[in-house]
């Protein structure tokens, strides 16, 4: 199968169906038609493809990862045991399909009768609404990104959630601070950090957290995995060097989907096994002393922005397509500790300079329109020219700060609503103050500062916002015009009664 959300932009989806060629269309994608709707009476085996996930790609659009079913029952086989997986869990869904994780969320539990507890689309980025539903439905078991445990570690309702009997934690590095916080809210609840690249079939290593440790460690292989830390020329490096992490074994994926250039250059021949083949992940990690691998950064330019993988080159190449732009650098910044922000960088043409406003206008337009939104650059800054270092690349460092004001100049607000939403916006995005018809995204906002908002707006006045009405109206005009819709329109929240009641 091949996972489609069907929010992508349609540019996107045509480019993930155009790759894949399906045999079966299940459900109405924007712009995809012409597929049949019967059964492909397709035969299978252990190392036929189970299915493609579309990842970030460096060349402009992304590439489909081919994983067997040989492969990812390793994965779920591997999980079933070390977490002790029964028929009395109910793991909650709460990974978009369109990513790797959320398939031994999916077909995990099931393997054993267990339960699966699907979050609601709009409410995967909502702490509150992931605490309430773990606590209404008993989750035991729930996979988060740090980024979103950050989240839901502060919200109050957490604490109740004592049915949890673990968490696993993935996508992103997971502070021992934060670690910490969750062990405090949730004393008992066991807590697994795992890693793993979609090319090697969701995860391939894993440690369970201890209170106390000072970095939380990405651990040891899974079941018929082997991990090599090597050096340039493909030697191991000695406990505590750092080198560039390889992986081989019953988990690698098949390679990318109709790229054999491309997967010939990430899965190359193993030095260690004859006729084996090894995953090249471009992860720097280092050995410790307890035979744990630890994490360190990339060898590349691929990041991760809570949770989800990006390639910077394909944002780079979106926004150098359009005619005003000369050369665009987009990268991650972390001006304030833990909050991590795409930033693009643009050099604008001569005849394109005058009017620049109307420029990063439009490159916002397009970054939206062709890009998923996890990838749409949350500042553009124009640059006359790129800083250079002495070897002649780019000195990122630096690269200037994306300056988020608020509109001084703009409207006020109106009303005692509008003097709330306006002073939230300021409060969450660390600005002095914010006009009614400032966005909130252009102002430096993303999807888990949305989220605070939603919690800050429910305490102050009382309303449940959805995370996608944040998306749809962004400004402080429309989101009160919207919040008083959805006031006017909202009943009281049932309570259980007893039968003398």
């Amino acid at each position: 199968y091949v996972p489609v959300e069907p929010d992508l932009p349609a540019e996107r989806v045509a480019h993930i169906v155009g790759c894949a060629d399906p045999v079966l269309v299940l459900e109405e994608l924007p712009d995809v038609t012409g597929y049949p709707s019967h059964n492909p009476g397709v035969g299978i085996g252990p190392d036929h493809a189970a299915y493609v996930i579309f990842t970030s790609g460096s060349t402009g659009g992304p590439k489909g990862v081919v994983v067997s079913h040989r492969s990812i029952m390793n994965r779920i086989g591997w999980g079933l045991e070390h977490f002790q997986v029964t028929a009395e869990d109910r793991t909650m869904l709460v990974t978009s399909v369109g990513f790797d994780v959320s398939v031994p969320e999916l077909f995990g539990p099931l393997q054993r009768g267990g339960a699966i507890v699907i979050a609601r689309p709009d409410g995967r980025r909502d702490p509150a609404y992931l605490a309430r539903l773990i606590q209404e439905q008993r989750v035991t078991d729930v996979d988060f990104v740090p980024s979103l445990l950050e989240a839901f570690v502060g919200e109050p309702a957490a604490a109740g959630c004592t049915s949890l009997r673990r968490i696993e934690v993935a996508g992103e590095a997971f502070a021992p601070e934060l670690a910490g916080r969750f062990a405090q809210v949730l004393p008992g609840v066991a807590v697994f950090n795992l890693y793993g690249p979609t090319e090697a079939a969701v995860e391939v290593t894993g440690h369970r957290y201890r209170p106390g440790e000072v970095t939380v460690p990405i651990g040891r292989p899974i079941t018929n995995t082997r991990v090599y830390v090597l050096d340039g020329a493909l030697r191991p490096v000695p406990p505590g060097v750092v080198g560039e992490l390889y992986l081989a074994g019953t988990g690698l994926a098949r390679g990318y989907l109709g790229r054999p250039g491309l997967t010939a250059g990430r899965f190359v021949a193993c030095p260690y096994a004859v006729g084996e083949r090894m995953y090249r992940t471009g992860d720097l990690v280092r050995w410790n002393t307890d035979g744990e691998l630890e994490y360190v950064g990339r060898a590349d330019f691929q990041v991760k922005v809570r949770g989800f993988r990006i390639e910077p080159g394909e944002i780079e190449q979106v926004l150098a397509a359009h005619p005003g732009v000369e050369k665009a650098l987009a990268v991650v910044r972390e001006d304030n500790p833990g909050d991590q922000r795409l930033v693009a960088y643009v050099i604008p043409k001569a005849d394109a300079s005058d009017d620049l406003g109307s420029l990063l206008a439009a490159l916002t337009n397009t970054a939206r329109e062709r890009l998923p939104e996890y990838m749409v650059p949350s500042a553009f800054v124009p640059l006359a020219e790129l800083p250079l270092n002495a070897s002649g690349k780019v000195d990122r460092r630096a690269l200037p700060a994306p300056e988020h004001t608020g509109a001084a100049g703009g409207r006020r607000p109106r009303n005692h609503r509008e003097e709330v939403l306006a002073r939230l916006f300021a409060e969450i995005l660390g600005l002095d103050q914010v006009g009614i018809d400032d966005d909130f995204f252009a102002l430096g906002g993303h999807s888990l500062l949305a989220t605070r908002l939603i919690g800050r707006i429910r305490t102050e006045l009382g309303i449940d916002i959805p995370i996608r009405t944040v998306f749809r109206t962004p400004t402080v005009a429309q989101l009160a015009e919207r919040s008083q819709e959805l006031a006017a329109t909202s009943r009281p929240r049932l309570r259980k009664m007893t039968v003398e009641e």
